[in-house]
C-alpha cells in the first residue's frame, strides 16, 4: 500500500488542548491537500472548520473526551451541538467505569443514545483498550456490534497506551460484519499504519503521518 493510499484512510488529528485556530486551519489545509478520510479536531473549532473546508473535507470531532465519564445526557448534548456546527463524524469515549464494573447495559444504552443523536453521521466508539482486560475488550466488541455504531476505536491517545496490532486483530475478529475498526494512539510511522491496516483496521487516527509526507518534499 502506498503512502497516498494509507492517507486516504487516516483521520488527520489535532486534539492538543492548547490547539489554536491557526493550527487547526493548517491541519485542514493539509487534509484537503493529501485527501485524508477526515480531520479530527476539538469541538470548539468544528463550525469554523466546516465553513472553511466546505464540502472538500470531512470534519470529525470528539465527545466525552478523553475520560468518558460525563453523563449520557452531556454526551448527547455534545453530539447534537457538534452536528449542528457541521461535524460529519463523532468519536465518543465510553464510560470506562461502567465497563470495568460490568454494567454492560449502561454502556450499551449510552452508545445507543449518542448514535441516535448523530442523525445518521458516522459514530466511532473509543473503548480505551489499554485499560481493558481481554474479556472486557471482547464484551465491548459485542456491545458496539449491538449498538448501531459504525466503528470501534482502540484509544484516545491520552491514556497509558495506544493501538496495538493484537488489539486491532482481536477487534476485527470479534465485531460483526459491517462494524469497522479504527486504530489510534501512538501511530507515528507509515510502517505502523500499514501493520494496523493489515491486521484489520479500516481507519487510522494519527497526527504524524502527514508531517512525514511534508518532510519528504
Amino acid at each position: 500500500m502506498t503512502r497516498e493510499e494509507i492517507l486516504k484512510r487516516v483521520d488527520h488529528t489535532i486534539l492538543n488542548p492548547a490547539a489554536t485556530w491557526e493550527q487547526v486551519k493548517e491541519i485542514c489545509d493539509q487534509g484537503m491537500r493529501f485527501g485524508v478520510a477526515s480531520v479530527c479536531i476539538p469541538p470548539r473549532y468544528v463550525r469554523r472548520a466546516a465553513e472553511y473546508v466546505g464540502k472538500n473535507l470531512k470534519i470529525c470531532t470528539v465527545v466525552g473526551f478523553p475520560n468518558g465519564y460525563s453523563t449520557p445526557e452531556v454526551k448527547v448534548f455534545e453530539t447534537e451541538d457538534a452536528i449542528r456546527c457541521g461535524a460529519d463524524e463523532i468519536d465518543m469515549v465510553i464510560n470506562l467505569g461502567l465497563a470495568k464494573a460490568g454494567d454492560w447495559e449502561g454502556v450499551l444504552a449510552e452508545i445507543k443514545a449518542v448514535k441516535a443523536s448523530c442523525k445518521g453521521r458516522i459514530l466511532k466508539v473509543i473503548v480505551e483498550a489499554c485499560l481493558l482486560t481481554q474479556e472486557e475488550k471482547v464484551a465491548m466488541c459485542r456491545l458496539v456490534s449491538m449498538s448501531g455504531a459504525d466503528f470501534i476505536k482502540t484509544s484516545t491517545g491520552f491514556s497509558t497506551g495506544g493501538a496495538t496490532v493484537e488489539d486491532v486483530a482481536l477487534f476485527k475478529r470479534s465485531v460483526v460484519p459491517g462494524i469497522r475498526v479504527k486504530a489510534a494512539g501512538g501511530i507515528r510511522t507509515f510502517e505502523q499504519a500499514q501493520a494496523m491496516l493489515e491486521a484489520g483496521a479500516d481507519r487510522i487516527g494519527a497526527s504524524a503521518l502527514v508531517g512525514l509526507m511534508l518532510q519528504g518534499e
